[in-house]
């Protein structure tokens, strides 16, 4: 049963990121396509909350991957990675309740 509730924080834990990269994504377009102002005290404070947790986890990533010019896929790699690791211990919690 501890097991069980531990797969369950990791999958919180790890739907926080998912949705952290997928906001870091929006946002980085709407900068890209000015449609938000960088000026802005909030948009640039929340840009550079984001960046400062996603870039650790995403910085070894993109060392591994090769480059691809204008395209940064590690986003895409974290996600499925993540997914993969929620997978895993899902099965691991459904296992040991069993």
């Amino acid at each position: 049963m501890l097991f069980y509730t531990l797969a369950e924080i990791v999958d919180y834990l790890i739907s926080v990121i998912i949705m952290l990269v997928i906001v870091q994504f929006i946002m980085s377009l709407l900068i890209s396509f000015n449609g938000v102002n960088m000026h802005n005290r909030f948009v640039e404070g929340l840009w550079r909350a984001i960046n400062a947790i996603l870039d650790p986890i995403l910085n070894p990533i993109r060392k591994l991957m090769p480059h691809t010019g204008m395209i940064d896929l590690s986003p895409l790699v974290l996600i499925v990675l993540l997914k993969i690791l929620d997978i895993i211990f899902t099965n691991l919690a459904v296992g040991s309740v069993s």
